[in-house]
């Protein structure tokens, strides 16, 4: 058990924890959430005995192992191998012991220590380390490799696996999945989820917290509260609690109002069912989790699209590489309303393709054909790096302002309070930023531009889970078109209609779900086929992709008469989807004026009573006939679907 007893935490002359206290028992496996700058990460030195408390004290039991993941590693020339097999000290003391007693023909020494070996399961040591570096996504040749030879996301993942090897009944994780891909992501999900001990960790991944942590420590002003339950939980909580509060409660309204509008207007253009059923319920659910968001300090839309046109970019035959292909016959359309996430392992070549698709690496074979009126936003994994320091935030937006996107200085402090950088901080230089400021910096650059055509490259890196909710938002009303990579499910699940999958050198549709492709992941090896994706024959035009037969005549007067037929068919079926979208609508502004009619205090009085059940129970009414209408809605889009396609 660990005891945090009336604990007063400074950095500097700034408090960040005041008179706080809180239990962690054994076992329990908590998230500790709260915005950039809070005190989390000195939270955790505290916890570990690096920093000391200006007041109070942490409790916890002497014989306590802990392993706390690293934030910076020497560049030594040690091999990512023995790196990680250093971790676990407890065998490097017993090798070294071995070797003296070898040395000294110790006969007793020897078998002495061969035990503690065994009762520390030594012998499987090599293979256990080499399972956390593949399962983080280093391959065999790899692990030879010597520290120093690596980059800084990939020390990073080198540091993680030496947490995990580190024996410990307390592990301590400060981002975990700051530069891991999904596929590493899901692998790190399920060992933490056998991990026997007390584990604390920070992030800014809703997916992940929320299937690895069971309490939620979260850092509200200068307080410590605990919350039961996942993230998810604990959003659930905190809205109620925001509610209580008039000013929070309308806010919450207006937020969720704006969100069933996007939901109908999503309905409205939404071409494949499918797709649409798994967007409504991502759509709703984010309905329901928005009211704990509502005093974030984030708020930004992507500026309107000047011009979209209706195919963006076109690649035929596309091979990317540097120098030899990674990555060959890549044929893939991108339209004004398309939505497309890449999945595959690191090193798939996913950040190659957007980066060609950027025109930041020329391509190896094929062609990329442009829309004229094509402008693409780049947000890259390092594009942090490449801003200049020495400019304000305010600079930064002055040098790439041109005539179409120029705006006065006051303009462009609105804009940036978006961001969260206000008063005097748009005039600080950018290189006395955070990491996750920087990042905030370099997405503002990204939208000020105006793209039709987004590019992102895992854009939640250094982000806090407020800033995630908000490009979530953001990414959902942008108008444009949408590509990215991200280990980031919940924003994949919330912004992308349609996957795509870069594995074993081959670039497919994949047409499962992101549960699906978890499911596999889970399953399989990196060198097992990919499930569910289309065949990789190229369609011959006549619907018979891949087949050397010769096609039968066509038959115009009977194609006419089946056109007609189909016609026929799914006009009633439209009919009946007008009608329901009108239910829909009246459903939902009924309940609009039903929630802000419980946002009034007074109705919580206790002669109000008999009143609060009433409309309760309207709600209860009004929120399951909405339900099923939107049921029946995506049914008949499912018969349209197929109806049209014959």
């Amino acid at each position: 058990m660990i005891s945090l007893n009336d604990i007063t935490l400074m950095r500097g002359q700034q408090t960040l924890i005041e008179q706080a206290s809180l239990t962690i028992h054994n076992g329990q496996r908590v998230g500790i959430i709260g915005r950039n700058g809070s005190g989390k990460t000195s939270l955790f030195r505290a916890l570990a005995g690096e920093i000391p408390l200006e007041q109070g004290e942490i409790k916890r039991p002497s014989d306590m192992r802990q392993s706390v993941m690293s934030q910076e590693t020497p560049g030594v020339d040690r091999s990512a191998l023995e790196f990680v097999i250093d971790a676990h000290v407890i065998y490097r003391r017993i090798e070294r012991d071995l070797a003296i007693a070898e040395e000294a023909d110790d006969g007793t020494k020897l078998a002495t220590l061969h035990g503690e070996l065994e009762l520390i399961d030594g012998y499987d040591i090599q293979h256990r380390a080499e399972r956390l570096l593949s399962g983080l996504g280093f391959d065999t040749e790899q692990f030879a490799y010597p520290v120093g030879q690596f980059s800084g996301g990939w020390r990073v993942r080198l540091n993680l696996a030496a947490a995990l090897m580190c024996p410990s009944d307390l592990l301590m994780l400060d981002e975990p999945t700051n530069h891991l891909d999904l596929e590493a992501t899901v692998w790190l999900e399920q060992w933490l989820m056998q991990y026997p001990g007390t584990l604390l960790v920070i992030s800014h991944d809703r997916t992940f917290l929320d299937r690895v942590i069971d309490h939620v420590i979260s850092f509200e002003g200068s307080r410590l509260d605990l919350y039961r339950g996942n993230y998810s939980a604990y959003e659930k909580q905190r809205a109620e609690k925001l509610a209580q509060q008039a000013a929070m409660a309308e806010k919450q309204q207006r937020r969720r109002a704006e969100i069933e509008d996007f939901v109908r207007r999503f309905r409205a253009k939404a071409s494949k069912a499918k797709q649409a059923q798994s967007r409504m319920k991502e759509l709703q659910r984010m309905q329901d989790i928005a009211p704990a968001h509502v005093d974030s300090p984030f708020r930004f839309n992507f500026p309107d699209v000047d011009d979209l046109p209706s195919f963006l970019l076109q690649t035929e035959k596309l091979a990317i590489g540097f120098g030899s292909p990674l990555v060959s016959n890549i044929n893939m359309g991108i339209r004004a309303e398309s939505r497309i996430g890449l999945l595959g392992y690191n090193g798939s070549g996913k950040s190659t393709l957007l980066k060609t698709l950027a025109g930041k690496l020329a391509t190896v074979a094929g062609e990329v054909t442009e829309a004229r009126k094509l402008k693409i936003g780049y947000f890259a994994q390092h594009q942090v790096d490449e801003l200049d320091m020495h400019l304000t935030p305010i600079q930064l937006i002055e040098q790439i302002s041109d005539d179409r996107t120029r705006a006065t200085v006051q303009q462009i402090r609105d804009y940036l309070g978006g961001f969260d950088f206000r008063g005097a901080r748009v005039d600080e230089s950018i290189e006395n930023f955070s990491g996750g400021e920087k990042a905030r910096l370099a997405l503002a650059r990204v939208a000020w531009q105006r793209p039709n055509l987004l590019l992102l490259d895992e854009p939640t890196n250094h982000l806090d889970l407020e800033m995630v909710h908000a490009l979530t938002m953001a990414l959902q009303e942008f108008a444009g078109a949408l590509v990215i990579v991200s280990h980031d499910r919940h924003l994949l699940a919330n912004t992308v209609d349609e996957f795509y999958s870069i594995h074993r050198g081959e670039f497919t549709e994949f047409k499962g779900s992101l549960s699906a492709y978890e499911s596999w992941l889970k399953a399989s090896e990196k060198d097992q086929p990919l499930p569910l994706i289309n065949d990789s024959e190229p369609d011959d035009g006549n619907g018979a992709s891949g087949s050397t037969e010769k096609p039968e005549k066509r038959d115009k007067k009977a194609e006419r008469q089946q056109a007609a037929a189909r016609r026929a068919e799914v006009a009633p079926l439209r009919k009946q989807a007008r009608q329901l979208e009108s239910g829909i609508d009246k459903l939902q502004q009924q309940l609009a004026k039903i929630e802000t009619q419980l946002a009034d205090q007074s109705l919580y009085e206790e002669d109000a009573k008999a009143r609060l059940t009433e409309i309760l129970q309207e709600q209860g009414k009004v929120k399951s006939d909405l339900e099923a209408s939107e049921e029946q809605w995506l049914e008949i889009q499912q018969r349209l679907e197929e109806a049209e396609q014959g």
